[in-house]
């Protein structure tokens, strides 16, 4: 007797459901993909315009120049020209310009030209390194206070009142003399009292933020405060905390400036601008200029610089907050 044996069904239940499943998955990630590219074509437009902005502000391009040529020529300079930042040579004391020497010696024997070199190292590092501190912790403190407001909001400001009636330049002073100022000291003194002028504009963009749609929905969900700072306050606010950034640099290079020309900056033979500036007055009647007027230009181009980048950052920024 002959059997036969029927071919499977294509079109079994279960196969069609397997199908089904395939189809709907791929689908998924079609519009997945989609998705995420219609909510990137937003962003680099964005980005396209902001650049477009910066670039169209001569003063902002300027001063992003000028901080790159400063750069280069402390990090860079040293070793091209080279000099012996540390023994002190009493013979070649107050050199004029010219030869070995482009811009003189100073009272010690010490290069001009290499000492600037060097003294911007110690200036720009610690003006970038606290700038960038006291915007972290004030963007932290700001952000928090105005999510969370009532009593929270209320109880953190006022220690932001009460710190900012304290002049802070005294405040610096106060301590560079309690202890032997170092790189890493300054840093943290100028870093950690510099902050509050940050606190009080994030506060404000958080205040602003924290009523938003998806931060109400998502606090409605369970959703926890710490992630909502982290993810949508700071993040949104991202423009004003980078613009608020670069001020900060040029605040925090100004008090290194301060502190040094009062002596209590980084200790010889460590050299910075400020308190290059600070020796180069006592020799103002001396008729030896190159040890007055340089230092005191390199200071002043650095800060107008950061405030020329800080402007056009802030113009850039707009283009993200028209948009948003």
């Amino acid at each position: 007797m002959t059997t036969t044996h029927e071919p499977p069904h294509n079109n079994s239940p279960v196969r069609a459901a397997e199908d089904a499943t395939v189809t709907a998955a791929t689908d998924d990630k079609v519009k997945l993909q989609q998705n995420n590219h219609d909510d990137s074509e937003p962003l680099r437009s964005s980005v396209r315009q902001g650049l477009e902005v910066f670039m169209q502000n001569r003063l902002a391009v300027a001063g992003a120049a000028i901080i790159l040529l400063l750069t280069l020529f402390c990090f860079v300079g040293p070793f091209i020209h080279q000099t012996d930042q540390v023994h002190t040579n009493l013979a070649d004391a107050y050199q004029d310009p010219g030869g070995p020497h482009p811009l003189g010696t100073d009272g010690v024997g010490y290069d001009t030209l290499g000492r600037l070199m060097v003294g911007g190292q110690t200036s720009i590092i610690i003006g970038l390194s606290a700038g960038l501190l006291a915007t972290f912790i004030g963007t932290i403190w700001g952000a928090t206070a105005g999510f969370l407001g009532g009593w929270i909001d209320a109880a953190m400001m006022r220690i932001v009142d009460a710190l900012m009636a304290i002049p802070a330049l005294f405040l610096f002073m106060l301590i560079a003399t309690i202890v032997t100022p170092t790189v890493g000291l300054l840093v943290i003194i100028i870093g950690a009292f510099a902050w509050l002028n940050p606190a009080r504009l994030i506060r404000g963009e958080a205040i602003a933020l924290r009523s938003r749609e998806y931060i109400v929905a998502m606090r409605g969900m369970g959703g926890g405060s710490v992630r909502a700072v982290r993810s949508h306050i700071v993040r949104n606010a991202i423009g004003t905390v980078i613009v608020n950034a670069t001020f900060q640099v040029a605040d925090a290079v100004l008090y290194v400036a301060y502190l040094s020309f009062l002596g209590l900056g980084v200790p010889p033979p460590a050299a910075n601008w400020g308190g290059m500036l600070s020796s180069g007055l006592a020799e103002a009647y001396s008729s030896h200029w190159w040890l007055l007027y340089p230092p005191g230009v390199l200071i002043i181009l650095l800060v107008i610089a950061f405030n020329f980048v800080g402007d056009g950052l802030r113009d850039a920024f707009e283009v993200r907050l028209r948009r948003r």
